[in-house]
């Protein structure tokens, strides 16, 4: 099950800061595996956020395929823009973004 704990003021906040994100978690032609969930997992505990990218030889769809890695890693789906997605995990232990109030 997909976190669904952003508010819309928090959603525009991490999608502003993503604008200067890079994709650095690839899914390719054997989809969702453990290790695209493995590296997606270790990016999010060091970054909180992060960038997907589904590549062209991808057989699921790319809704399909960011929603999945989104519920295996335990993160919230900030946003799916083309073939890339954004996801967000917040790291208790030493927290790096912060988010605005949720008023």
């Amino acid at each position: 099950m997909i976190k669904n704990t952003l508010t819309g003021k928090q959603k525009r906040f991490l999608r502003s800061l993503g604008m200067t994100l890079e994709p650095i978690v690839p899914i390719g032609k054997e989809g969702i595996t453990p290790a695209v969930v493995n590296s997606a997992d270790e990016a999010i505990e060091k970054r909180e956020l992060i960038k997907v990218r589904v590549l062209q030889n991808c057989p699921e769809d790319i809704e399909v395929a960011i929603t999945t890695l989104a519920e295996r890693t335990n993160c919230d789906l900030v946003q799916i823009i083309g073939r890339n997605g954004l996801l967000w995990r917040r790291n208790f232990k030493k927290p790096k973004i912060e988010l605005p109030n949720q008023k």
